[in-house]
């Protein structure tokens, strides 16, 4: 039996009905294997269609050269949009809905699948732009260092004027030293422009975001960054810095001189790891409490090791060049934007999310939502949405965008990334063991096994599970329901045996597989 998505809504298409045990023993004895509860979610590929043509077609000549999965190049895709164009423009919404447009994305395949060659071939048009600013920059921080030095020694030459002065020139000496030594301390020198950091602490990534005008970006093709905000090496858990990175938080910056404020930080991350680097994101103390888990896109492709071709097209020249080309200018046109840049949606966008919107906010619900479990998560579904499609925008383009409002067509790209992201999210949750539904599920199979039922009350599985995994019959229901779907147990309505009175309670059928030790 080929294994279906849990959403699947006819995994007994072909099966007989069941109204009661004993109508038809032929009929009970049509059971077809389970299917397993871990790994069933559906994992689909990367849309990377929804790209403007330039970058559409580098990912696809990136995954085919390195025979690597688009979903790599894509998610690293994105994080290159958001360095470009996070800290420098934001999304209006509607209302006093603003998005800003950095991201965090996480991609997972096993070693040896060549991320480091793909992220090389992804970020380098930003390093490049990285150098472009630097050089532009450097007159002016010459310029600066100059100034600041002469105003410190003017002013250290006026105070020492001043304490060898006579009582009638002392006070104004005073003064005017004062004054100068008050100019001196405004004067200060513009950091060199830093657009990408590696593996940095949280203290390092903050000083930087500061000295950088408040945009940075984190990326990387290994997992330490975890392991730094973990605390595996300072002791305690740090994720302050990233949790207001993503979300645009005042951002407090302690430094020896000065306290200084980053009004609306904007920190992107763009990471490519091993999948067992996912399972210890979920042990991060603190890390879906406070919403750390809660604001990555992640992507677990399949990896295509085993079936890669040897010999294989490469990129081509134009399709490179243009890439690095559009990246750079991207990066460039916004760099110098103080106040971001403002990008709107046509009311045919917004009417486009609002429907989206309206489509996932009961999936949110703790009981019976299919997201309910991910909350933290999927309530932030909408707005990355919305940010996606601010990057679509400025990719398709350039950085006159703001003069351009989003259309609906890129407001539906944005919204298929978001329904991929979703699909994704689930199967990283499940490995970290975040959803209760499936825990308690595996906890009904082993009471099931365990006791050899063949025929059970929903009440007699409830009383043998503990109370502090099931509290109540009702949180038992949603268990059984994926068991039922999965093909491990049936649900049957008995027959009333009286004419009076309630009908009794439905039943459950279990797998015999369950009663022969199997799962």
């Amino acid at each position: 039996m080929t294994p279906q998505p849990v959403d699947s809504p006819d995994l007994w298409v072909g099966l007989p009905t069941l109204e009661h045990p004993g109508e038809d023993d032929a009929v009970l004895d049509v059971w077809e294997d389970p299917i397993p509860l871990t790994g069933r979610r559906e994992r689909p590929a990367f849309p990377a269609h929804v790209f403007p043509a330039w970058l559409g077609e580098f990912v696809a000549a990136v995954a085919e050269e390195t025979q690597t999965p688009a979903d790599l190049a894509g998610s690293i895709a994105l994080a290159v949009l958001a360095t470009a164009a996070g800290g420098r423009s934001v999304v209006h919404v509607r209302g006093n809905w603003r998005e800003p447009t950095n991201l965090f994305t996480v991609v997972a395949l096993p070693p040896g699948t060549r991320k480091s060659a793909v992220f090389g071939l992804l970020t380098d048009p930003l390093y490049e732009a990285e150098k472009q600013l630097q050089a532009a920059m450097k007159p002016m921080i010459v310029e600066a260092e100059l100034t600041a030095r002469m105003a410190k020694e003017a002013a250290d030459k006026a105070t020492t004027r001043a304490a060898s002065a006579d009582g009638d020139k002392r006070d104004e000496m005073v003064a005017t030293a004062i004054g100068l030594a008050q100019t001196a301390d405004t004067l200060t020198v513009p950091a060199e422009p830093l657009l990408l950091a590696d593996d940095c602490t949280p203290e390092t990534v903050t000083s930087l975001i500061a000295e950088q005008g408040g945009r940075l970006s984190v990326m990387s093709d290994e997992g330490g960054i975890f392991d730094i905000i973990a605390g595996r090496y300072s002791g305690s858990p740090n994720m302050e810095v990233f949790l207001k990175g993503h979300a645009g938080g005042r951002l407090r910056v302690n430094r020896q001189t000065r306290r200084e404020y980053v009004d609306a930080p904007a920190l992107t991350m763009g990471l490519a790891v091993q999948p067992d680097v996912l399972v210890d994101m979920g042990k991060i103390k603190g890390g879906k409490g406070r919403g750390l888990l809660g604001r990555f896109l992640y992507s677990l492709p399949v990896s295509t090791v085993g079936d890669r071709k040897v010999i294989t097209d490469p990129v081509p020249e134009q399709t490179a060049a243009t890439y690095t080309a559009r990246v750079i200018d991207l990066t460039l046109s916004l760099a110098g934007w103080t106040d971001p840049a403002l990008i709107q949606l046509t009311p045919e966008a917004d009417a486009a999310l609002i429907a989206y919107q309206e489509r996932v906010e009961p999936w949110l619900k703790s009981r019976g939502g299919k997201l309910g479990h991910i909350a933290d998560w999927a309530g932030k579904l909408v707005g990355a949405t919305a940010r996606m499609a601010a990057l679509l925008h400025l990719a398709e383009h350039g950085g006159n965008g703001y003069a351009h409002p989003v259309t609906e067509v890129t407001m539906n790209a944005a919204i298929e990334l978001g329904e991929y992201y979703t699909a994704h999210a689930l199967a990283v949750f499940d490995a970290m063991g975040a959803d209760p539904v499936v825990g308690r599920a595996r906890s009904v199979l082993e009471a099931l096994r365990d006791n050899g039922w063949e025929d059970v009350s929903r009440r007699d599985v409830f009383t043998v599970l503990s109370r502090s995994e099931v509290p109540t019959v009702a949180d038992l229901e949603p268990a059984l329901a994926l068991l039922e779907e999965h093909g491990y147990v049936r649900s049957y309505q008995p027959e009333k045996t009286g004419k009076r009175g309630r009908p009794p309670a439905p039943r459950l059928l279990a797998h015999p597989a369950l009663r022969h030790g199997g799962r």
